[in-house]
């Protein structure tokens, strides 16, 4: 048997200021934006060469939602985002405007550092150590 996880819904509070920023920032690929009515859109976008794990950028719709919008894991790393090449993907995103947490750094299992996306999530930038 064979599963993996297919998406991922991430809590936003603007469609188009999500989609603007994951792409222009991230360089993440828009995969679908289609109108669902009454204002709610099915919004994918997966990081380039992704084949499996997508975010599903969710309009928050109601004042509960709302208060989640960027502290989904109560101030934890909530995604790693994963590298081929660390020090390309650091530099291409601090020239387009993400904000780090911290200056990266090699730990055991290779090298990391922590940023927030437009909304204060927290994730990992990650190139794992080979071997």
């Amino acid at each position: 048997m064979k599963q993996h996880i297919g998406s991922i819904a991430l809590v936003v509070a603007d469609y188009d200021e999500a989609i603007a920023w994951y792409t222009r920032v991230l360089g993440f690929q828009l995969l679908e934006d289609t109108d669902m009515g009454g204002g709610k859109r099915w919004v994918m976008v997966s990081p380039p060469g992704a084949s499996e794990t997508r975010l599903l950028l969710a309009k928050a719709a109601t004042p509960a939602q709302q208060e989640r919008v960027g502290d989904q894991t109560g101030g934890r790393v909530f995604l790693l985002l994963h590298t081929d090449d660390f020090w390309r993907d650091f530099e291409r995103m601090k020239a387009a405007g993400a904000q780090f947490c911290e200056t990266p750094r090699e730990e055991a299992y290779g090298t990391v550092v922590v940023f927030q996306d437009l909304y204060g999530n927290r994730w990992d930038l990650l190139q794992l150590r080979q071997g």
